[in-house]
């Protein structure tokens, strides 16, 4: 009886170890690099390419800090990354082919793979309790204005295109100000959200969006978990215009903003240079009638156990 029981134990070890020894997808070829020295202070950081983009068969990061890169590869936000400094700093080019048809799972793992393989990575998942901020709805009520529920859907709208067709992307014009205008009904009928600065001044405007993509945008922005606790479904049309205050840089379109309130709650947050404007705190009470609250709850944490600061050679 001990004999079969120690027999198939050992048949199972075997199995587990063979099935940890299989290889798992990867590149077709890649190439890892530190990325060149900073000329002038300027710096352009490039992520482009993979599953579902323009160009499915090959990744071109350019200056990419691994952070990002492990954001992409396990499918989580930078908050939720535990680790040393240098995964923020460290800069990186990245070239990959993938093969034909490879699904977004399939490169998520040629990407930790890619990772373990050339950085020697070795993780592991854990829960924590954190900061977190709720959103909820100010005492004055919601600002913003549901979308009409009387428009048809992009499909079935007068002279929209068919599923055979293909259309560019609308084009965004401008107010007197020089900031941007939502089309009407969003990017291309179906809503959207865009974001633009200038001048001292950042405006951000929304159609057809619920309130979990506004939390959503404050979350990657304030690099912490915002949770949409308002009890709000409907879709909203909405603008939001703040100066951002030194400490906001605008790496792309969706920069980042400034930092959140303190953990005492939804005031205190750093105010704006006088005359250009409220802070994003203030406005997103003022124009949108939400606010954030300072609370603490579970956040599931990808805790880096090991990792090499420079590849292994191509």
């Amino acid at each position: 009886m001990h004999s079969g029981t120690f027999c198939a134990g050992l048949l199972a070890l075997t199995v587990s170890a063979a099935m940890a020894q299989q290889p798992g997808p990867s590149f077709d070829v890649a190439s890892v690099k530190p990325a060149a020295p900073i000329v002038g202070g300027r710096m352009m950081v490039r992520m482009q390419g993979g599953p579902g983009s323009p160009d499915p068969g090959q990744i071109t990061y350019t200056n990419v800090a691994l952070k990002n890169v492990l954001t992409i590869a396990y499918n989580v936000r930078s908050y939720q990354i535990s680790g040393p400094s240098w995964l923020d700093s460290e800069r990186f080019d990245i070239m990959a082919k993938i093969p034909k048809d490879t699904s977004k799972e399939d490169f998520q793992l040629m990407l930790q793979n890619l990772l373990a393989e050339r950085f020697k990575l070795k993780l592991h998942r854990e829960s924590k309790d954190m900061p977190i901020y709720a959103l909820v709805v100010g005492k004055n009520g919601v600002k913003m204005k549901e979308t009409p529920k009387e428009e048809k859907p992009a499909q079935d709208m007068a002279g929209a295109p068919n599923a055979n067709s293909f259309a560019g992307p609308p084009e965004i014009k401008t107010g007197k100000d020089g900031m941007p205008v939502m089309p009407r009904g969003g990017m291309g009928g179906r809503g959207g959200m865009i974001m633009m600065g200038m001048g001292g001044k950042m405006k951000l405007a929304g159609s057809k969006q619920q309130v979990t993509a506004i939390a959503e945008m404050l979350s990657n922005q304030l690099g912490r978990p915002v949770v949409d606790q308002t009890g709000l479904t409907a879709n909203y049309d909405y603008e939001l215009e703040f100066a951002p205050d030194e400490s906001t840089r605008m790496p792309g379109m969706m920069g980042a903003m400034p930092p959140p309130p303190p953990d005492g709650g939804g005031a205190g947050a750093p105010s704006a240079p006088e005359g250009s404007g409220p802070s994003l705190m203030t406005a997103l009470q003022e124009q949108l009638g939400l606010k954030l609250e300072s609370k603490k709850g579970p956040v599931a944490l990808l805790v880096v156990d090991s990792m090499e600061k420079v590849p292994t050679e191509n």
